[in-house]
């Protein structure tokens, strides 16, 4: 089940008696944990009735043992694991006899024991980031219905969570400030979370978040100045380009939310050019790329004039090269960001 369905499950009281949250996206696998929490120790004292553990500092007995442990003035008692990737590398008694003794079954082993006849008055919660499907556990969550996959969120997926955060926030953002916003701060949630959360106070309450507020709470580089960076490279000007670069660079976040900027500006171009190419008004084609106001959209016309077939493709795969480069790369950045611009200066052959 994805993390939504098993946090309205929580809600609306269908609790089970164990529960496995995996997957790489902190984020969601907090917001799972903190909703079934809470719906089990609703109307109970938590304090009497929680016990936390982390895998590889607590004893898988201790564990277990807790689970047995009777709740005190409260219908359950919740019992949560994290770090269960710890006991993943611990040997698998995969097709071992049935006699062998459960103690000495490795910890994911037994917690898989466990799940197959759970305490009724217990809610386990199990964590991991990452775990081997093939593990007994994990089959088993599969197919008893209680593994919760909280898998990074797929990137084309970014635009519609961000909008979706942002009006449970209060506010209202229009789709090209989605974009932009998942381009320079994408993909951890955890961190978007934390951008929005900035938005959120520096607009006020109720107001729409815009990119104006993109621009001065996380680039810290305007829109217009990528704007004239992007319209530079594009005549081929590099004495132009590379002065524009040494004005706006800042070397406390690498140029990464600069890249992002830049590599949403030619996306907004190759979808204003795939529609008109495809025969549409630029009123329509506006539309259909999701440009708004329609003036924006006859400037951004224009701009498509200065490249040639197919070279706002070469560059974008130019800029996604520079963002590889500047995350796992020793090089200085500023150097790295240097050598992207003299790539969109050249000319194809």
């Amino acid at each position: 089940m994805t993390p939504d369905e098993a946090i309205k499950r929580a809600e609306s009281g269908d609790l089970l008696p164990v529960w496995l949250l995996s997957g790489e996206e902190r984020l969601l696998r907090d917001q799972a944990l903190a909703a079934i929490t809470k719906a089990a120790l609703a109307g109970g004292l938590a304090e009497l009735n929680l016990d936390k553990f982390t895998a590889g500092e607590t004893p898988v007995d201790k564990v277990l043992a807790a689970t047995r442990t009777v709740p005190m003035m409260a219908k359950r008692r919740v019992v949560v694991v994290r770090g269960l990737e710890r006991w993943d590398s611990s040997a698998s008694e995969e097709g071992a006899s049935e006699e062998v003794d459960i103690k000495a079954l490795p910890p994911l082993d037994r917690l898989a024991e466990y799940a197959k006849t759970p305490i009724d008055t217990t809610c386990m919660i199990l964590v991991a980031q990452k775990l081997d499907g093939r593990r007994k556990l994990v089959a088993l969550a599969k197919k008893a219905g209680f593994l919760v996959d909280c898998a990074a969120v797929d990137g084309r997926r970014l635009p519609g969570w961000i909008k979706q955060r942002a009006e449970a926030k209060g506010h209202t953002i229009d789709a090209d400030t989605c974009e932009l916003i998942a381009e320079i701060a994408g993909p951890d949630l955890s961190y978007l979370d934390d951008v929005l959360e900035r938005l959120s106070l520096y607009v006020g309450p109720d107001k729409p978040i815009t990119e104006d507020a993109v621009s001065i709470c996380v680039t810290r580089v305007k829109l217009a100045d990528t704007w004239k960076l992007v319209d530079a490279a594009s005549t081929k000007d590099l004495g132009k380009v590379l002065a524009l670069f040494a004005d706006v660079y800042d070397p406390r976040d690498r140029g990464l939310p600069l890249v992002g900027a830049i590599a949403w500006s030619l996306r907004q171009l190759l979808k204003l050019e795939a529609a008109l190419r495809d025969g549409a008004s630029i009123d329509d084609a506006a539309r259909r790329a999701g440009i708004y106001p329609a003036f924006k959209a006859r400037d951004l016309a224009k701009k498509l004039k200065a490249f040639r077939p197919r070279e706002l493709e070469r560059w974008l795969v130019v800029v996604q090269d520079t963002d590889v480069a500047l995350k796992g790369s020793r090089r200085p950045p500023d150097a790295i960001l240097e050598e992207m611009f003299v790539r969109l200066c050249r000319r194809a052959a």
